[in-house]
């Protein structure tokens, strides 16, 4: 190897003596409680005979686009799914992307100017940490969740701020004080942007539509790779952002556009969410799941329960004991989450059994 790659094997070394290397490995099978699959849109056989019906008739869906956007890539079914979505959200527009991570990434990246400041909760997905490197605006980070901190960094700033959030954060499982921080920004004319990957088909349409805060929210990044079963992203803006984006966001502009069975699945998502409601069985499992009892900082309502066990050995242990009874969990270890913080995610779903989560919280009492 290259004596300029020396670096990179120890590197690689140091995760490995500390027992956090990461690697790729085949899905495994067992009960799930650690994807993000929350409603089992991604496992619904009637979802799939849908599509599948669709792509039949429509065998052109499956077609490469063939280019960009801006190029040969811009088919009338993004045009009219981004319509659609716009429509639910109650938005004047939405903008899609291949996935959450580009969708961030454009956004951070374009839409802060030189003399402008990002003021991030310290939590937020590393997407929009990525975009802010991309910026050239200041980046500035405020305590987790709280208000007084935000604040402080705001009244202290002279130009224009942006302010990132998510509504439900993905690691520690618990919500943002989304009015309170509408109020905020709507208070030193800052621009919210809020992430709600997690929260779309959890809760309706995100939080930001639960609470009718579209007026105040500049922008909200939803995902659909996660409740939604699909895969892909949308910026839900007004006309002036989007344009701006087209014009001035290169993660959009030089991207092949994906094909138009992406965009058709999550049109489908939607419409089948519309007309079946997945979310009450869902929440019967949270409830389920707290009555049990476990330490979290997570919300109660929260589909992502996590469990802090800072000792790694004892975390690995853990996820080993549930491996082999059959259950698929997902520990967490730093530099994804503060050193101290390490926790085992619990992901729950509509479709975990009463008997399922009681026995998974059996044998996590053990260790905690």
């Amino acid at each position: 190897m290259n004596q300029g790659h020396h670096h990179l094997r120890e590197a690689l070394e140091k995760r490995r003596i500390e027992g956090t290397l990461r690697s790729l490995r085949p899905r495994s099978e067992g009960i799930d409680f650690y994807s993000n699959d929350y409603l089992g849109l991604a496992r619904n056989a009637e979802l799939q005979h849908l599509l599948l019906k669709q792509i039949n008739d429509q065998p052109h869906l499956l077609s490469g686009s063939t280019g960009s956007r801006l190029i040969s890539g811009n088919s009338s079914e993004v045009i009219a799914v981004e319509e659609s979505i716009a429509g639910h959200h109650q938005y004047p527009s939405a903008l899609l992307f291949p996935s959450g991570y580009n969708a961030n990434l454009a956004l951070l990246s374009t839409l802060p100017a030189r003399h402008d400041t990002i003021i991030t909760d310290e939590l937020v997905h590393r997407s929009i940490h990525d975009g802010c490197k991309l910026s050239n605006a200041r980046k500035l980070k405020f305590r987790h969740n709280d208000l007084k901190s935000l604040e402080d960094k705001l009244r202290k700033q002279d130009g224009h701020c942006y302010i990132a959030i998510e509504s439900l954060y993905s690691m520690d499982g618990d919500l943002a004080p989304l009015r309170e921080i509408a109020e905020i920004a709507e208070k030193y004319s800052a621009s919210l942007l809020v992430d709600e990957a997690h929260a779309l088909g959890v809760f309706g349409n995100g939080l930001v539509a639960e609470y009718q805060l579209q007026e105040k929210v500049l922008t909200t990044v939803v995902t659909y790779g996660k409740a939604f079963g699909a895969h892909g992203a949308a910026i839900l803006c007004n006309e002036l952002i989007k344009a701006y984006l087209i014009n001035f966001a290169s993660p959009f502009i030089y991207s092949t556009s994906s094909q138009d069975l992406q965009w058709r699945a999550i049109k489908t998502s939607y419409d089948y969410l519309k007309n079946n409601d997945l979310s009450s069985r869902l929440m019967e499992n949270i409830r389920i799941f707290r009555k049990q009892g476990l330490p979290t900082p997570s919300a109660e309502n929260s589909p992502v329960q996590a469990i802090i066990i800072p000792d790694h050995h004892r975390l690995k242990e853990l996820q080993n004991t549930l491996f082999e009874e059959g259950f698929l969990t997902y520990a967490v270890y730093s530099p994804a989450v503060k050193a101290g913080t390490e926790r085992l995610r619990i992901c729950l779903h509509s479709f975990n059994t009463e008997e399922e989560i009681t026995k998974l919280t059996q044998i996590i009492q053990h260790y905690t």
